[in-house]
């Protein structure tokens, strides 16, 4: 049974190889669905496509509740006080300045609340900076103005810079999609973790994926690092989200995450066209 897996794996390998040989990394990521981008009109969160979205997206909407409910607790007294003690109804108002009780309450009911939506934030912020053991790491860096992708296990990188709108077709991104697009996509396995590092060349960046709910901060000296699991196929929009000069809103992210079939047969073509360090096929036939 192992020697059988191995000898698959070595003509998967080759297959790759001559793949790679015969077509641009670019050519092998057509037909992926647009999942993660804008819509028009708008007001919500994109779909999530990893856990740590679906966990912000819950924690925003819990914390909704809390916010609806001091609203209107707060509207609620506000005309019980306007109605009950205006000058007509109450016009010899008391005169003492303190109530322990409702002190210690106010005090109390806030500590208790915050204390509440720590216990359920907390646990996802960790979630967030404890960074997994991960199949996958991608260096991101922010220029003035486009972002530079390195795959250091494998010593290749490019640069991505924003489509004009008449490229849009010829590298298969729809009209709708300008601003959105760049010439050169970040690639990754489905169902894969993913350590992105963050660095800035010059000044502060930010690296944000909404669908993925990720957003960290590319500074200049500093190599931040942040994770995500996409558990769809398709392609994923993102932009920079830091202020860092006058073409800040011309520096998009696009991430095109694959099957891990696929994204073997991409990182051979990959490393063939920014000139990488070929992968070794291991011929060792386990006994």
């Amino acid at each position: 049974m192992t020697l059988i897996k191995n000898i698959s794996r070595v003509v998967f390998l080759l297959i790759a190889t001559t793949l790679a040989t015969i077509t641009s990394a670019e050519d092998l990521l057509g037909g992926l669905n647009s999942l993660g981008k804008p819509t028009p009109g708008g007001t919500s969160f994109q779909p999530p496509a990893t856990d740590l979205a679906r966990d912000i997206q819950w924690l925003d909407n819990m914390l909704l509740i809390f916010v609806i409910a001091t609203s209107v607790f707060v509207v609620i007294l506000l005309g019980i006080v306007a109605v009950k003690f205006n000058r007509h109804s109450n016009p010899s108002p008391a005169r003492f300045t303190h109530h322990s009780a409702l002190e210690v309450t106010w005090t109390v009911v806030p500590v208790l609340i915050l204390i509440v939506i720590g216990s359920f934030s907390l646990p996802i912020l960790f979630n967030q900076l404890e960074i997994p053991d991960s199949e996958v790491t991608i260096k991101a860096t922010g220029n003035q103005w486009y972002w530079s992708y390195e795959y250091p296990e494998h010593k290749f990188s490019f640069d991505a810079f924003m489509l004009e709108r008449e490229e849009l077709a010829e590298y298969g991104y729809k009209p709708d999609e300008y601003l959105l697009a760049t010439d050169y996509p970040v690639v990754v396995p489905v169902g894969t973790n993913v350590r992105m590092q963050i660095a800035g060349a010059d000044v502060i960046h930010a690296w944000k994926i909404p669908a993925f709910g990720v957003h960290m901060d590319a500074v200049p000296g500093r190599l931040n690092e942040t994770w995500f699991n996409a558990d769809k196929e398709g392609v994923f929009f993102g932009q920079c989200s830091e202020l860092c000069g006058k073409n800040h809103s011309y520096m998009p992210i696009v991430v095109k995450v694959v099957s891990k079939e696929l994204y073997e047969i991409w990182l051979d073509s990959a490393i063939t066209e920014f000139a990488g360090e070929p992968r070794k096929i291991d011929l060792a036939l386990n006994k």
